[in-house]
């Protein structure tokens, strides 16, 4: 007797999950059919109105990409000035909006099972750490603490990249006035590699853990202008963890916070 509602609830959360591939079948033509079938055609028209988002932004931020590149041209013909920088400063955020943007809608297309596809190869993580942080780790500004163990993962190296400058920017950032360098951690537990950068400043308020990797999700103490970013860094971050079949978890390390990728082992 209830198992029509059972498929209903579980229509219901896969549709609320962005999982729009799989519609509810309906049992019987009764009235929970009809309802069954009205959840579906909603589910439908939300699924065609996120492509047509999807496609909007994409759109837009391709169209936007030749005015900025022209008006960065034009600004730095100009005489040097306070006025100049600030306005390349403006046109570099602008730009890295759009790039982020882009990075993101894509990630997302992925997840969703589009046409977008993760170029994958056979990666020793540990040494994509080092190609991408080595020269701040020579520099002191940053510890590496590496498994040279590791085994080979499927990845998408020039996301994996994505993902590392982020976390190792926003580490950099909110723990440039601690005592210890932030660090880079890479390790093997029984069914995942493991990713974990940590940085030694005041980390978050718990409230704003669960909502730091969420798009354009910026915490109360960091929204000066000074500190950086529009809120898309950790939002691509978990993107891109999710598009390898991984998660990415914050958690306090008091002090400081430690930001996990879990990346699954090859089958």
């Amino acid at each position: 007797m209830l198992s029509p509602l059972a498929m209903l609830r579980a229509g219901a959360i896969r549709f609320g999950q962005d999982d729009f591939s799989q519609p509810i079948v309906p049992r019987n033509r009764d009235e929970l059919g009809d309802l069954a079938e009205q959840i579906n055609a909603m589910a439908a028209r939300l699924h065609h109105m996120l492509d047509a988002k999807r496609q909007l932004l994409l759109a837009i931020s391709h169209e936007l990409r030749s005015p900025l590149a022209r008006a960065r041209m034009n600004a730095e013909l100009v005489d040097e000035s306070t006025e100049r920088s600030a306005l390349l400063r403006d046109l570099g955020e602008m730009r890295d909006l759009i790039t982020d943007l882009l990075e993101s809608e894509r990630l997302a297309d992925v997840q969703a099972g589009g046409h977008a596809a993760l170029h994958t190869e056979p990666t020793d993580l540990s040494e994509l750490v080092r190609e991408q942080c080595g020269a701040q780790a020579a520099a002191g500004t940053l510890a590496l603490a590496l498994d040279d163990d590791l085994p080979a993962l499927p990845l998408d190296r020039a996301r994996m990249r994505l993902l590392l400058r982020n976390l190792v920017d926003n580490a950099l950032r909110h723990g440039a006035e601690a005592e210890r360098a932030p660090q880079v951690a890479t390790l093997q537990d029984p069914i995942s590699v493991l990713l974990v950068v940590r940085d030694f400043g005041p980390g978050m308020e718990d409230s704003q853990l669960q909502h730091a990797a969420e798009a354009f999700y910026r915490a109360d103490t960091a929204r000066l202008r000074s500190t950086g970013g529009v809120g898309l860094g950790l939002y691509l971050c978990r993107l891109v963890a999710e598009a390898h079949g991984g998660t990415l978890t914050l958690r306090n390390a008091h002090p400081g916070l430690e930001i996990t990728v879990e990346l699954p082992l090859p089958a």
